[in-house]
């Protein structure tokens, strides 16, 4: 294991691990312990009390944080001629279909988000290897298999993100950049917890939350009271 640098030790310092931090309290000293010299992201990851192996305790859904990512998120709209103009004019970064398949078949995922149709679906069945272990699949359940492809592609701008739980029963997701004011950071984490409490599912026996931590690039996590 390699030596802590200065600016991680002063960081660590700052941190009392014995401590369950409120989220106000978390975001304000995660700025404080944040010594990039880039923008870094923030991320909340919540342990769940559920077992991800049976298909009712299956945690996953979509939230629109109310503050944005930070991050410019790029889009691919995967659809047919008569929705193009429609995707390019909600923002989408790539628009077409046959030669992004093309492209895709050969390699290229630089993308964020895929969104398309229901009748393009069959076209994209192929290429779930390549975009499955990526994320980048579009899914009805998230929202990116839609009709409403104008819609699907300024809610991704806006913010809107997909989780998912993991093996572990862990939840990671972005939720913002550290330039954020704390209040910011607060505002989207407390959204995506109160959308994971209302999708727990009615199997899930004990704790729902179990834990929940706070981290940005390459700083030390904080641990948040999950009695929210």
């Amino acid at each position: 294991m390699g030596k802590l640098t200065k600016n991680r030790k002063l960081s660590e310092a700052k941190v009392d691990k014995s401590k369950l931090y409120n989220i106000d309290e978390a975001c304000s000293l995660l700025k404080d312990i944040t010594t990039t010299k880039f923008d870094a992201s923030v991320d909340l990851a919540v342990r769940l009390g559920v077992d991800p192996k049976k298909a009712n305790e299956m945690v996953r859904g979509v939230v629109s944080l109310p503050n944005g990512t930070g991050k410019d998120m790029k889009v691919l709209a995967l659809v047919s001629p008569d929705k193009e103009d429609e995707a390019k004019n909600a923002g989408a970064d790539f628009v077409g279909l046959d030669e992004y398949i093309d492209k895709i078949k050969g390699g290229w995922t630089d993308v964020d988000v895929i969104v398309t149709m229901p009748s393009v679906m069959g076209k994209l069945g192929p290429l779930g290897r390549i975009l499955g272990p990526r994320g980048l699949m579009p899914n009805p359940k998230t929202g990116t298999v839609t009709m409403d492809v104008g819609k699907a592609v300024s809610d991704v701008k806006a913010g809107k993100i997909d989780f998912k739980v993991d093996k572990a029963g862990i939840i990671h997701a972005p939720i913002g950049k550290v330039s954020f004011s704390p209040d910011k950071i607060a505002g989207n984490a407390n959204e995506l917890l109160q959308t994971l409490i209302k999708m727990k599912p009615t199997s899930s026996k004990g704790t729902y939350i179990k834990s929940i931590f706070i981290s940005s690039t390459m700083s030390p996590s904080l641990a948040i009271d999950p009695n929210i």
